[in-house]
């Protein structure tokens, strides 16, 4: 690969990553129906969309059952991400569900050497421990955001786990025809869950005016052109690349988030202190273990 196209792909991601940063804004100002219900219509609205890409793009649905199973799991540990990441927005705020998103890069550290069968560096536990403390400063601090925090770590924790799982198979498989399946999976289950286990009311599930819209844009434009960007991407850059670059999300959020909606998202000095700790770490992390891959292919 050309110096040029190694820029085009990191200018691509970070493009992406911006577009990302609308995601929990657009999910504050969608208020007419629950976070789970916003996930589900999200990648239903999503699924559509790829569905007609692929027909215009004549892009084969053909794939093999084992192929597709695997797709479809990974699907259901999207929607449990994006589920419990609108939830923690929605019971916190932006700004604390999305600095709490940033421990994805931290998962990913424990994440990647288990599944690329790759060492755990020494630093990255000292790392991690640090990343702790931040958190625990953050939660100590706004512990009236308890839940949202918590929710937002488990969505960072899901977020890490289908991106270390999308890059096995973007290698030999379409990154739209997977991300298709991906979406496909995760709407069926986030329709059937609150149907099996749930309170289900399907007057509770239809939303209201300018929500439409909204819901629109973080579908079509926020997930599935973004995502299969995203997979697409994941031909050449490294998942833990792209955990740590995608800690900017919170930085465009944050200030879009402050712009948008004022006071309400307005957090004590504290907060943004550990806030700037936990993510400041993450690119440390970040800058280490790229030295480290410099090293060991000069070597």
């Amino acid at each position: 690969m050309t110096k040029n196209e190694t820029i085009k792909n990191y200018l691509k991601l970070h493009f992406i990553i911006f577009i990302w940063g609308f995601t929990g804004v657009l999910g504050k100002l969608i208020d007419s129906i629950d976070g789970s219900t916003l996930a589900c219509w999200r990648m239903g609205i999503a699924f559509v969309g790829l569905m007609a890409f692929m027909a215009f793009r004549k892009i084969s649905f053909a794939v093999d059952l084992k192929s597709l199973l695997k797709f479809m799991g990974i699907g259901l540990l999207i929607a449990a991400h994006w589920a419990t990441f609108f939830i923690a927005i929605k019971v916190s705020n932006v700004s604390v569900a999305l600095v709490c998103m940033s421990s994805s890069a931290l998962f990913m550290s424990f994440i990647e050497p288990i599944i690329f069968k790759k060492k755990i560096v020494p630093y990255e536990i000292i790392f991690g421990l640090i990343v702790i403390a931040a958190l625990f400063m953050i939660f100590k601090i706004e512990s009236q955001y308890a839940l949202g925090i918590g929710l937002a770590l488990i969505s960072a924790f899901l977020a890490a786990l289908f991106t270390a799982l999308n890059a096995i198979y973007i290698k030999t498989h379409n990154a739209t025809k997977i991300t298709t399946y991906e979406m496909l999976s995760g709407f069926v289950g986030l329709i059937l869950f609150p149907v099996l286990f749930g309170d289900f009311s399907p007057a509770n599930i239809i939303p209201e005016g300018n929500d439409w819209i909204y819901l629109l844009i973080l579908a079509l434009i926020c997930t599935a052109y973004a995502f299969v960007v995203s997979v697409d991407i994941m031909k050449v850059v490294s998942p833990f690349t792209m955990a740590i670059s995608v800690n900017l999300e919170p930085i465009y959020a944050i200030i879009m988030a402050l712009f948008l909606f004022g006071e309400e998202e307005h957090m004590s000095t504290g907060f943004y202190f550990g806030g700037m700790i936990l993510i400041l770490t993450i690119l440390a992390n970040g800058l280490m273990k790229n030295r480290s891959n410099k090293k060991l292919k000069a070597a």
